[in-house]
């Protein structure tokens, strides 16, 4: 489906590693530091693509316009700096995947919203990412997804025209900026997806049910 593909570039949280389980234990500690039950994984896992808004909106029905959001945020990115590597790993599927995109000669790199504070630590510490090429967090570029910005950078550390890079998300905003640098783009059905649009509206050129179905798209099968 793809020709003259170079490089393939990752979404981070939902598409190849599956943080959720550290980011609901890190928001989750909020409510029960406060006397709140605890809720949950099932709870926050369909919003762990979306950050701590995501996050403080499932657990406490915050908004960003809350005048206490700001100061729940710092609280939630320090719980899950504390604990940001404990129970997140990879995706069935993704190590196999990546060695074989590797083998096979391509490029691979991650572009991602998450900031550089939890970026690089995160993937320092998972032996999976020693050999990517790139790495763009969500403050690497002035701007974020779903500004193509990110994947345009991403592609230049790698030394290729967007036009051969395949750019792999879970939610909408991965695919709104891969189409908008030109690349082309592929939604992972596997991951958060959010609570928006259906997958089918997102206007991906294709999907994927299971981290390996990437490679029968590459023809690398």
């Amino acid at each position: 489906m793809f020709q003259n593909t170079q490089a393939v570039l990752f979404d981070l949280d939902g598409t190849l590693i599956d943080s959720a389980p550290d980011l609901g234990a890190a928001v989750d500690k909020m409510r029960t530091d406060r006397g709140l039950p605890s809720l949950p994984l099932e709870c926050y896992r369909p919003m762990a693509g979306a950050g701590a808004r995501g996050m403080l909106g499932q657990a406490f029905g915050m908004t960003p316009e809350h005048p206490d959001f700001i100061a729940y945020r710092e609280e939630f990115f320090a719980n899950y700096q504390n604990c940001m590597t404990c129970r997140t790993q990879a995706f069935d599927g993704v190590q196999e995947m990546v060695l074989h995109l590797v083998q096979s000669g391509l490029a691979w790199g991650v572009v991602t919203n998450k900031s550089a504070r939890f970026t690089e630590p995160l993937t320092h510490a998972m032996p999976l990412f020693s050999s990517a090429g790139a790495i763009v967090s969500g403050d690497t570029t002035p701007h974020a997804k779903p500004h193509p910005a990110p994947l345009l950078e991403a592609a230049r550390r790698l030394r290729l025209e967007p036009q051969y890079c395949v750019y792999v998300g879970d939610d909408e905003r991965d695919i709104v900026a891969g189409l908008a640098a030109g690349m082309g783009t592929v939604a992972a059905t596997y991951g958060y997806l959010g609570s928006a649009s259906s997958v089918r509206q997102w206007g991906a050129h294709a999907e994927i049910n299971f981290p390996l179905d990437l490679l029968q798209l590459l023809d690398l099968t």
